[in-house]
């Protein structure tokens, strides 16, 4: 027991690392003024500090409504111009004799006469343009920039969201008569 604790002590005793301090550093330690700062402000300091403060000129302010944009402005900036792609699972008429397949297709949004057209392309091409109804409705879609086929039942509606507005088409489904 006597070895095991003698041995503890000489490994103690021997690993300690002895520091001996030379040159300007230690010598000056405690002197702040060794470095070239200053220990404290004089008033004349302080007082010229004040006087170019005073002679500052504040901005104007402007009378009547002012626009400042917030934190939920920048975000909304900030949202890429990138169209929605929809799945439409379904065919659907989209005129007397036209039917659009079942297919991806990017969305992208015009209005033209108070009207809005709602562009279907698949790849560089252009497959319809449907006339859409203007609501107010966003379609509980937790995006501003949307688009989702909605099918319930026998009502099919392309839904279409934008930072400008939000609308929708009602479609029709293909009913095919089997002979």
């Amino acid at each position: 027991m006597k070895k095991l604790f003698s041995l503890i002590i000489a490994l103690i005793v021997s690993s300690g690392n002895i520091a001996v301090a030379e040159g300007d550093l230690w010598d000056n330690f405690g002197d702040q003024n060794y470095y070239g700062t200053k220990k404290y402000v004089t008033d004349k300091d302080f007082r010229h500090a004040i006087d170019i403060k005073k002679g500052e000129k504040k901005p104007k302010k402007k009378k009547g409504d002012t626009y400042h944009q917030g934190d939920e402005t920048n975000v909304i900036n900030q949202i890429p111009t990138e169209y929605p792609i929809v799945c439409i699972n379904t065919p659907v008429k989209i005129g007397e004799d036209a039917v659009l397949p079942i297919g991806h297709y990017q969305v992208m949004s015009e209005k033209r006469a108070n009207k809005i057209y709602l562009k279907l392309y698949q790849g560089h091409y252009l497959i319809t343009e449907l006339e859409a109804i203007e609501t107010l409705d966003d379609f509980d879609e937790p995006e501003i920039n949307f688009a989702n086929f909605i099918t319930d039942g026998n009502i099919y509606k392309l839904i279409y969201g934008s930072i400008d507005y939000n609308a929708y088409v009602n479609l029709d489904p293909v009913i095919e008569v089997e002979e």
